[in-house]
């Protein structure tokens, strides 16, 4: 399997540890809240990432939705049941969810202890910024250009 650029290496052990330590567990996908694959698990396709990612984003929108119109305050977990398999969605850091795909067989409560274990241990590494956040504040690309004396790139 072939991995983009955009995909963050780096967390995708990790990913692969989550899937490889809770049995069931089949796929793992750390997505933006925008619903872009931060990283994947090596069990899954990049284009099914892709899909599971707008998928979770979609789910965390829809229980923040819950959450604000009945007063549920911030979502923790968003877990849905399947015939044949659950999805878990969970808040990972600033900006970033974690998504699971587990067959039927999973143990759901082993399965949230250990993905809100995963978000604990590895902490900030796991947030992306805000697409506005993406440059440092005090960067004006205007200036940087002005500064080179002709206005000219």
């Amino acid at each position: 399997m072939n991995r983009t650029i955009a995909t963050h290496q780096d967390l995708d052990w990790l990913l692969d540890g989550l899937v490889d330590s809770v049995p069931g567990t089949r796929n793992a996908v750390l997505l933006s809240d925008d619903g872009l694959v931060v990283s994947h698990s090596r069990s899954v396709e990049r284009a099914d990432a892709e899909r599971l990612a707008a998928v979770a984003t979609g789910q965390q929108s829809l229980a923040r939705g819950v959450g604000q119109l009945f007063d549920g305050g911030p979502v923790h977990q968003v877990i849905v049941e399947l015939a044949e398999c659950w999805l878990f969605v969970i808040a990972a850091a600033r900006g970033t969810h974690l998504a699971v795909i587990a067959s039927q067989e999973v143990d759901a409560e082993v399965m949230s202890v250990a993905m809100h274990t995963l978000v604990q241990q590895v902490g900030q590494k796991l947030s992306t910024p805000a697409r506005g956040d993406a440059a440092p504040a005090s960067f004006d690309a205007f200036a940087a250009r002005r500064s080179n004396g002709n206005g000219q790139g």
